[in-house]
């Protein structure tokens, strides 16, 4: 590849067991009222890095997800059937502060599904709002991705790190006038820096971070329901991550985010298509010290609030515990999660039902 060049390949999966209470419509009546066993692949990417000079690098995940998710089928994205390219950016580097990332990437705009890899989540998966357990994202996007540019770069050795992202967003009949999608994130590490374009949920006691951040995302003049609107979203959140030596380590993290016209629906909520709505978000985690047997156990809760600003819309709360057991880092790790949607009315015929959901994850990889 030559002096300057340099590559690595890797590969990673994870596979689920699902139960989902009331996640089954067995009379075919409209409402789902039968339990639902579901097992699937709900990840596995293929990773090729490369840089061919210290200024020009590229990155793809070649991926397919939710493999015999039942009910799901979207094989020209790699959902529920079929591969895809995931993420494909290459990315020039004039200097630290300064990078220009082209290609399909995360959209710049929270923490949990903007800057978080999927490979290491503090819980089981995603928040509900943002394409977790069986719920899908509130913002325009390619399974959480778009097609787009980003100048992005990392001021004063990882103090301050900015993305800004000009994007396609919405297209086709929702967007009729082909406008563009606007996105951009600013964070602030106070104490150890984060300057890749990945970060893990979870540090599991190797570094003390407290980031503060902040985003926005919007596009013009979409077709929502049947209204032309303006979308705008924008969210800040806090994550804090503590090593407490031989006691183990804290992780929490929080977010707010208020929508505007939020473009698509949120599953099991009164979220639908145009609605403004706010989403709080919480999640903490205690890296239990030493290990059992080749591993090490984390414990983990989450909790998220859909607050639906329209009216005779009520809120839904989602709750849910957990725990990580660490074999070998992130990559290689088995996680139980146990997760409740609780509405504050239930509207079965609109599929606005209380449900558990119970998640049995098994990954590995390099």
């Amino acid at each position: 590849m030559g002096d300057q060049a340099k590559g690595e390949i890797g590969f990673w999966a994870q596979t689920w067991y699902q139960y989902v209470e009331d996640g089954k419509d067995s009379n075919n009546d409209g409402i789902r009222d039968n339990g639902l066993n579901d097992f699937m692949i709900r990840r596995a990417y293929f990773s090729i890095r490369g840089e061919a000079t210290p200024y020009l690098d590229f990155f793809t995940y070649i991926a397919t997800d939710r493999i015999g998710q039942e009910g799901l089928n979207d094989s020209s994205l790699g959902l529920g059937s079929g591969v895809a390219f995931r993420d494909l950016w290459i990315t020039l580097k004039p200097h630290e502060t300064f990078k220009i990332q082209v290609g399909r990437m995360y959209v710049p705009l929270t923490r949990n599904y903007g800057t978080t890899s999927t490979m290491s989540l503090l819980t089981t998966d995603l928040d509900w709002t943002q394409g977790g357990i069986r719920s899908n994202i509130f913002y325009p996007n390619k399974v959480g991705r778009d097609d787009g540019a980003t100048l992005w770069g990392n001021i004063r050795g990882g103090l301050i790190q900015y993305r800004l992202m000009l994007g396609e967003g919405e297209e086709g009949s929702r967007n009729p006038d082909d406008n563009l999608r606007f996105a951009g994130r600013i964070s602030a590490s106070l104490f150890e820096p984060e300057t890749g374009w990945f970060n893990p949920g979870t540090y599991m006691g190797k570094k003390r971070v407290l980031s503060l951040g902040a985003g926005i995302d919007s596009q013009d003049d979409l077709l929502l329901a049947t209204e032309r609107e303006d979308y705008f979203s924008w969210t800040a959140d806090v994550f804090y991550d503590q090593p407490l030596g031989s006691y183990g380590a804290l992780t929490f993290e929080g977010a707010y985010i208020d929508i505007k016209n939020g473009p698509n629906p949120i599953t099991f909520t009164q979220q639908a298509s145009g609605d403004d709505a706010s989403i709080i978000s919480l999640k903490a985690g205690y890296l239990m010290p030493g290990n059992i047997g080749p591993g090490q156990v984390q414990p983990f809760v989450h909790f998220q609030q859909i607050s639906v600003d329209e009216s005779g819309k009520d809120d839904t709360n989602v709750y849910g515990a957990g725990l990580n057991y660490f074999i070998k880092g992130h990559a290689n790790k088995i996680s139980l999660d146990y997760t409740f949607v609780d509405q504050k009315q239930e509207i079965p015929i609109q599929d606005v039902q209380d449900h558990f959901i119970i998640t049995v994850q098994l990954a590995a990889g390099f």
